[in-house]
């Protein structure tokens, strides 16, 4: 993962300085804005698409999902973050975090830093 610059990350504790924290899987997305008949805008976040899944096996590292595991576990286990787990959600891909590890023995891939998933 690529070093945060000190104030980068101050500046995700700041209301309305943007609005996702750098290490979400929205930060990038873009926003849109709505205005009703009535005037009233409401922003949401544009569709976020899926980066490409990893063209070879040299994109990910293999692991195996023990009994128990969870999503967040890995996120911290492999990325020092909990709220880390939808990268490698991406990855695989997946869209509910329980799939990726509901069956144990089953072989994920987690993304490496710089491989293209998320902001590694």
């Amino acid at each position: 993962m690529g070093g945060i610059e000190p104030y980068e990350s101050a500046l995700d504790a700041i209301p309305g300085a943007h609005p996702y924290p750098r290490s979400s899987r929205y930060h990038d997305a873009e926003i849109g804005v709505y205005r009703g008949d009535d005037g009233v805008e409401v922003r949401y976040v544009k569709r976020r698409l899926l980066p490409p899944l990893p063209r070879d096996e040299g994109d990910t590292a293999p692991h195996v999902v023990r009994s128990g595991e969870r999503a967040d576990q890995l996120g911290q286990r492999y990325f020092g973050d909990p709220g880390q787990w939808w990268r490698i959600a991406d990855a695989n891909p997946v869209m509910d975090p329980r799939e990726l590890t509901e069956e144990p023995g089953r072989k994920i891939g987690i993304p490496l830093p710089g491989g293209g998933f998320g902001h590694g």
